[in-house]
Formats: structure tokens, sequence, C-alpha cells
């Protein structure tokens, strides 16, 4: 009887403890499950389980329409030019969000291969390069350019060539350098695009820089803010819906649909 007393004594006063716990201290630990601790410096953060579903499904659910896209963009092209542009655009399109999907469910469902998950991590990487220059190809192929200007149509690739180069060597030890390439090369052929007599569209390739940049913050965030990598899926995804329109309209867009729309 003496135990039964003191055991439940000990019981109420634990309850009497989480009751005095802050409720601060009470969403820090319904937050734990979402996320886990910030990684160490150029360290790689480990995702929850709820974060590796969200990682996957943010970008496996764009592999479809990108596709469709590119197919879209490919029946409207009026020549061999136009032809080779869609294809490249959406090449690097379609292989943005697939090796990404299939990196972060490598990630989840067999991170103990580790070779692969290497593999597949560094491709994930390269293709951020190759995607930003098959996203500038269409302004720089089909818009009238000067002679400097022109140059920057095979200066985007191997300014992707120099960022793989360095995801084979320098992969994941410095961070904030890598960062830095990708936003040089996502800003740098800009310059020459404002320049151009056409400005038809450069609106709307400014709102998805900004959603880029934006987006960054969330980047940078895992281990901080729950979900934060999905997150910046997210903007990927608004950035190059924002772009794809962009390039649709004032590059692709056949005559006969301006005459539908105006009917």
């Amino acid at each position: 009887m003496i135990g039964y007393i003191v055991h439940r004594s000990h019981n109420n006063q634990e309850l009497q403890c989480m009751d005095n716990v802050p409720t601060n201290m009470k969403r820090v630990n319904s937050f734990q499950r979402f996320m886990n601790r910030r990684a160490a410096a150029n360290g790689r953060y480990q995702p929850t389980c709820y974060e590796h579903a969200a990682n996957c499904y943010t970008h496996a659910l764009l592999i479809v329409p990108a596709f469709i896209g590119m197919a879209l963009l490919y029946r409207l092209s009026d020549d061999g030019w136009e032809r080779v542009t869609a294809w490249v655009y959406g090449t690097g399109l379609c292989a943005l969000f697939l090796v990404s999907t299939v990196f972060h469910i490598v990630t989840w469902k067999k991170s103990h291969m580790r070779e692969i998950e290497h593999c597949f991590h560094m491709c994930d990487r390269v293709v951020i390069y190759f995607f930003i220059a098959a996203s500038y190809t269409p302004w720089l192929n089909l818009r009238e350019l000067g002679p400097l200007a022109a140059h920057m149509r095979w200066f985007v690739w191997l300014m992707a060539a120099a960022g793989t180069i360095y995801v084979f060597n320098y992969h994941e030890r410095y961070k904030l350098v890598e960062l830095a390439f990708y936003l040089t090369m996502g800003f740098f052929p800009a310059l020459v695009v404002t320049s151009m007599n056409n400005t038809d569209g450069l609106q709307e390739l400014a709102w998805g820089g900004l959603i880029y940049c934006l987006g960054v913050f969330f980047f940078k965030c895992d281990g901080v803010i729950p979900f934060a990598h999905a997150i910046w899926h997210v903007f990927v995804a608004l950035a190059a819906a924002v772009h794809y329109y962009a390039i649709w309209k004032y590059l692709y867009r056949s005559p006969a649909a301006d005459v539908i729309r105006d009917v």
C-alpha cells in the first residue's frame, strides 16, 4: 500500500512537471519529428522521414508536366532551330525534376548504399548547372543578339561544364562557394538577355529570378525550418513555371493562338 502511494505520488509529480513546461518548449518538441538538428559546417543535413517524403513528392509530381511542356514547345516549333532549342530546354527541365526525385528516393530508401547515394547527389548538383544553361538557351537562340552577346550561347555551357568539374573535385567541401557559382551562373547571362532590343518577356524572367532568390533562403535553412528543402523545391517549381510561361508566350506561341485569343 505504501509503495502504491509513493508510486502515485511520483506520477503526480511528473504530471505537474509536464504542466509546468513552457508552451514554447512543447512546440519545439512537437517539431522534432518533422525536423532534425542542423548539420555541422560543410556537413550534410539528415532529413526526417516526413521531410524525405516531401522532398520526393514536391519534384516527382512535376516530371510528367515537364515532359508535356517539352512536347508542347516542340510541336509549336516552326523550324529545325526552334525544335533543337525546345529539345535542349525541355531536356534540362525534365532532368532537373527527374534526377532530383531519384536522388531523394535513394537518400530516403537506400541511404545505406553510400556510393550510389553519393553518385546521385553529385548528379543532382551537376544537373542544376545544365538546367540554368538550358533555361537561357531559348532566349539566346531565338532572339536577335549583338556580335559580343552571341558568344553567350556557348559561354553559358562552358560555365555549366566548369561547374561540373567543380562538383566532381570539391563536392560538399565549400558549400558557400558552390552557392556563389550557382548565383553567378544564374545572373551573368541575364546581363546579355536584358540588353536585347526586344524586351518582351523580361518582366517574367525577372519575377522568376526573384522567386529563385527567395527560395535560396529556405535552401540554407535545413534544421532551422521544418521541410525547408521541400519549400525550396516549391520555389524552384514556381520559378520554372514562370520562365516556361514566358518562353511559351513570347518565343513559341503560334500566330494562330493569337487569333483564337482575339476571337
